[in-house]
């Protein structure tokens, strides 16, 4: 896959960033969003580090930040069901 998955998706980072204000950091955000993909309750495009390819921190799952996907509705529909 290109880096850039689709113009209605957005990276799990990027999807973080959007979510991050005064109150969660980024990589707070990440860490949402990693166990909610893990977790089967909101679909993504994955893809996964292997151990020796690492880079930054790591998120649930081995997910690749910057390579998984997630739908821009996907997000706001689960953003609605968890404030």
């Amino acid at each position: 896959m290109d880096k850039q998955e689709s113009p209605s998706s957005l990276s799990l980072h990027d999807a973080a960033q959007r979510l991050a204000s005064g109150l969660i950091s980024v990589h707070d955000a990440e860490m949402m969003l990693a166990s909610a993909i893990e977790h089967g309750t909101l679909p993504a495009n994955i893809k996964r580090w292997s151990t020796e390819q690492w880079e930054g921190r790591q998120l649930p799952g081995n997910l690749n930040r910057r390579e998984t996907f997630i739908e821009r509705q996907d997000l706001e529909t689960w953003q609605k069901t968890t404030t």
